[in-house]
């Protein structure tokens, strides 16, 4: 998905957003700092160097350390643990279990390093051309010097943490010891608030999950059960027959490969790095997904992909988003139809469609020559094997590379050679050897001989021509990367070329593609070019010269308006049309685009480029409102949100002034409902007001805490009231539009408030089992009622008082403002409650659900107030269990729903 995979509440993509994992690197000297290595506590024996000393120890850049303030105790961390871009850095009592209070230190050159959070991956950073005092925050890492830090001996086992970009330091703000202030650069003042010890983390945290709130598991739609307890809540045998389609948003998320079929024209396949697959309709001119049907969310996060040359109408996915202990295993999806239905084969071991290296492939390759057997490269466990088209695997134990390397996303890519040679490469992501070859069908391996070293492999693709051309980064991207290169191999004569472009330095290659009606015709894409922008670059003499495509292309982005006409980003993923040269696709962190004219090139002609992303929605939906008499609103990760003035058509920009990257909360007045309000993450203002039902916004004019955002916001019934609960901070209450703010009393740091949708003056949380109520504005809060199960809390349109709470162990409803609370037996689970339209002569609000109703998860609806359930989707729409829990039906129309995905847009359903 894009460039955040994090979620604020459910961390995205893209950003995404892949949760980090602790890499295994090689250990590296430097000198900027030398600490005694496994030193658990802050008054154990610090060695910190003299600048002047030749003998300073090494740093191990692969390990993680706390930053603790000399003046308060308190560590450094991201506020909230959140994965956002743009998210605060403040000081935090000590954790021991909190890896967003743990940071690796990496040497970026000339004494100064990165320091790269554990939890969310980003580094700590200045905001861009801040000169003078500032709030850090924690960012993408895109190489530039706001980002990068000298840490300098000020004596005492202390340091100095120093900015490259302005030679202030950090330092904590005002000089208070309070949990959650604020970290700045200032100018050096010499005291103990700008100076930090520094300890080895003995004990490495496990980054926090992204928040999935997806369908507790259960038996299948078609199974029977009987619950075991007596229910008040039951499965109504009326019709639930419901029609699904995506509310047009047009991609907006990381597409990370494309595989053509070398033999039947204009079959083309997409993969997504948290979506799922899609095939390419080229009569509709459309994409058709094709992983709608999977309950599991990690089985939407597409590895590799791959397509019979023999057979076409066979392909295989290679699924799993994450490699971490609390994923589950991978999985190998199999078709005979061209994806329409697939059978299922569970793999020992996980695969990372989701994480660092996600634009690499293909990893999963079918031999040519005999197209029953097949190879998947993985990132920790080396290379395996299928004889029987992927019904059973196993491992290659002669292959020499059975875990991580030294990146840690192990193998890169799998390609064939020359037909007949029995030739097989393997890029492997390690900076010492990182390609290996058998020319026995795969008994036997070699490292080829003249490899580069110092980079990882991206891509790999065999000419027409026996040629092998590789891209080359110096991490595995799609963010922090540096250094590359392009290479073209001559296995006939065994040499080497460095044929890049242009010298890769401050970005990488990574997209790579080979015209096979014209083998010397070659193409690439840069990869973190940031500055003046990334590249697409194409040669038609084997890379002895280049001609860069992108200031001469015309770029026509109606097909997805918010993303403007510029080339892109994450450009990692790029294809030409076997059966047509002018035909030419690459990714981006938004999407796609293609050219149908890109041999104009070759004769000094400008080319075209279009976005054809129709029918591929891979938003990670973060929040969606649907005022009375108003439009839906969508809050995503990565782009925003939107206003939907017609579901059925690409909205023509964004929700702007501000707009943000990641829309983490979103409410309306219920009396007013025109006045909506939004906060998340930006480089303005991080909060923001419609009073036009999200036609335009204005930015709040003050924050409760400074540079804090995210999280999530309340308003009151009138539109008086606003309470924002910022990532990391108290609740806190405005009633000037934002212009002012004052903390709410009587609730925890982080804590989530939802607005009584009746009383302008009443306010509830839910937080530690404890249902807290306010009756003064949000000003205070005491707790109503202890004991409550559940996570996620939401008022009833209309109805004073009426609250229900959604859980993993059910659905409680309450009629007394929180004060006693019954829970609904027959729900096992509930991800996500929402409200719509009443049924006709019903006198309740519709209630729809996500989650699980007597043994069967999916989507319900009920019109009786709970007691008796409709499931309205099937098992053809199922979504990945509907990761992300967001629902909320339609006030205007019966029947109608929307709901949020992480990862498949927003949906939106109809009684057929």
């Amino acid at each position: 998905m894009s460039e955040t995979e994090s979620t604020a509440g459910r961390q995205v993509r893209r950003s995404g957003g892949a949760v980090p994992q602790r890499r295994r690197r090689h250990r590296g000297r430097w000198t900027a700092i030398a600490l005694a290595l496994g030193v658990s506590a802050l008054v154990g024996p610090y060695l910190l160097f003299m600048r002047d000393d030749p003998e300073a120890m090494t740093i191990d850049d692969a390990a993680y350390y706390e930053f603790v303030s000399v003046h308060s105790g308190n560590a450094l961390d991201v506020a909230g643990a959140d994965n956002a871009d743009g998210v605060r850095i403040q000081q935090e009592k000590r954790s021991t279990s909190a890896a967003s209070q743990q940071w690796r230190v990496k040497p970026v050159g000339g004494g100064y390093c990165q320091l790269v959070n554990h939890n969310s991956g980003k580094v700590l950073g200045v905001p861009s051309g801040s000169t003078a005092q500032a709030n850090v925050e924690q960012q993408s890492d895109t190489g530039a010097a706001t980002q990068q830090w000298k840490l300098t001996d000020v004596g005492d086992g202390a340091v100095k943490i120093v900015s490259r970009s302005t030679g202030m330091v950090l330092g904590v703000n005002d000089g208070s010891g309070a949990d959650g202030q604020a970290v700045i650069q200032s100018t050096d003042r010499g005291g103990t608030v700008q100076q930090w010890k520094v300890t080895r983390a003995v004990t490495v945290a496990t980054p926090s999950a992204p928040t999935v709130a997806a369908m507790a598991s259960g038996p299948s739609h078609s199974a029977s059960t009987t619950p075991s307890t007596p229910s008040t809540s039951r499965l109504a045998p009326g019709s639930g027959s419901y029609t699904w389609r995506n509310v047009q948003i047009a991609g907006g998320g990381f597409v990370t490969g494309f595989v053509f079929n070398p033999n039947r024209k204009d079959l083309l396949y997409a993969r997504t790095d948290m979506g799922g697959a899609y095939r390419w309709d080229g009569r509709a001119g459309q994409w058709v997904p094709l992983t709608d049907w999977v309950a599991d969310w990690n089985m939407l996060g597409i590895e590799s992909v791959a397509t019979d040359p023999v057979d076409p109408e066979r392909l295989y996915l290679a699924t799993g988003t994450y490699t971490n202990e609390w994923a589950g295993n991978g999985a190998i999806l199999r078709s005979t139809d061209q994806g329409r239905t697939f059978q299922r084969t569970g793999l020992p071991f996980k695969l990372g469609s989701n994480e660092d290296g996600r634009s690499m492939g293909e990893r999963l390759a079918i031999d040519p020559a005999n197209h029953g057997t097949l190879y998947l490269g993985t990132r920790k466990n080396g290379l395996w094997r299928s004889t029987d088209y992927g019904v059973t695997w196993s491992q290659v134990s002669s292959f020499p590379v059975k875990d991580g390397g030294s990146s840690g996303v192990g193998l890169s890519f799998v390609t064939f050679g020359p037909a007949g040679s029995r030739t097989i490469y393997v890029g492997v992501a390690d900076k010492t050897t990182s390609l290996y070859r058998s020319t026995d069908g795969g008994s036997t391996w070699q490292a080829v001989p003249g490899q580069p070293t110092g980079h990882l492999p991206h891509h790999g693709v065999l000419s027409g021509d026996g040629s092998l051309y590789v891209t080359y980064t110096d991490t595995p991207g799609p963010n922090g990367v540096k250094a590359g290169s392009v290479w073209k191999h001559t296995p006939s004569s065994g040499a080497w070329k460095d044929i890049s472009p242009i010298p890769g330095d401050g970005f990488g290659y990574a997209g790579l593609a080979v015209d096979p009606q014209r083998p010397a015709t070659v193409m690439v894409t840069t990869l973190d070019r940031w500055w003046p922008s990334d590249e697409l670059y194409r040669s038609t003499d084997g890379g002895a010269t280049w001609k860069a495509l992108g200031a001469t292309s015309v770029r026509d982005a109606s097909a997805a308006p918010y993303v403007g006409t510029g080339i892109g980003h994450w450009m990692g993923a790029l294809a030409i049309d076997p059966f047509d040269s002018g035909h030419v696709l690459y990714g981006t962190g938004a999407g796609l685009w293609a050219s149908k004219d890109v041999t104009a090139a070759d004769s000094g002609r400008p080319t075209h480029w279009t976005i054809p992303v129709k029918g591929l929605e891979e938003t990670a939906v973060l929040g969606l409102v649907a005022p009375p008499g108003g439009k839906l609103i969508s809050a995503l990760g990565d782009i925003g949100g939107f206003r939907h003035d017609d579901l059925n058509k690409v909205p023509a920009g964004a929700s702007s002034g501000p707009r943000f990257s990641n829309t983490t909360g979103i409410d309306f007045a219920q009396a007013k409902p025109n006045i909506v309000v939004r906060v998340g993450y930006s480089d303005e203002q991080r909060g923001a007001y419609s009073t036009d039902g999200g036609v335009t916004w204005t930015p709040f004019a003050g924050a409760p805490v400074s540079a804090a955002g995210g999280g999530t916001v309340a308003i009151s019934a009138d539109g008086g009231t606003v309470v924002w609960t910022a990532s990391g901070q108290v609740p806190h209450v405005s009633t000037d539009r934002g212009k002012t703010w004052t903390a709410s009393s009587g609730l925890p740091k982080g804590t989530a408030v939802v607005a009584d949708r009746s009383t302008a003056g009443s306010f509830y949380a839910l937080s530690g089992g404890t249902l807290f109520a306010s009756t003064d504005g949000g000003r205070s809060f005491t707790a109503r009622a202890t004991g409550v199960a559940g996570e996620r809390l939401k008022a009833t349109p209309g109805v004073a008082g009426d609250l229900w709470i959604a859980g993993g162990g059910g659905l409680s409803h309450s009629t007394d403002g929180g004060a006693s609370f019954t829970k609904l037996s027959g729900v096992q689970s509930a991800a996500a409650v929402g409200f719509g339209k009443a049924a006709p002569g019903a006198r309740y609000h519709a209630l729809y659900l996500i989650g699980t109703v007597n043994g069967i998860a999916g989507i319900f609806r009920s019109t009786d107030g709970g007691t008796a359930w409709t499931r309205i989707n099937d098992d053809r729409n199922q979504y990945g269990g509907i990761a992300g829990g967001v629902i909320t039906g339609d006030p205007e129309v019966y029947g109608r729903v929307y709901v949020g995905t992480n990862g498949r847009g927003v949906l939106y359903g109809d009684q057929s």
